[in-house]
């Protein structure tokens, strides 16, 4: 995947986001353990979300490619994330994921809490 099909998955998602009611906090939130796609508010939580985009499902489900590892890496990335905006007063902090598959139609799975 190049990096303009990364960034239109993560526009797509960001409005789906949005217009679920969800506020966008930051997006490509980057320290020394990783990145964070996109933090949002949604309610009282403050949720990593996780984007994967493919051109097409020949490769399987995008989602796929999020290993525990990923996962865990995921969780350490929010609480830091929580920790520098000094979010704390958020109890509820969760990670979930879009997938976003462009061809032959737009499809968008999001899931929460992965």
């Amino acid at each position: 995947m190049n990096q303009a099909t990364g960034k239109r998955g993560e526009d797509l998602a960001a409005r789906f986001l949005e217009a679920a009611g969800m506020i966008i906090l930051e997006r490509n939130w980057r320290c020394a353990v990783g990145e964070l796609d996109l933090v949002v508010r949604d309610g009282e939580a403050i949720v990593a979300v996780e984007v994967k985009t493919r051109t097409t499902s020949r490769a399987g489900h995008p989602l796929e490619a999020i290993t525990p590892v990923k996962l865990h890496r995921l969780h350490l990335l929010l609480r830091a994330w929580v920790a520098e905006h000094e979010m704390r007063r958020y109890q509820r902090l969760r990670v979930d994921g879009v997938a976003i598959t462009l061809l032959p139609k737009l499809f968008i799975d999001y899931r929460k809490g992965i």
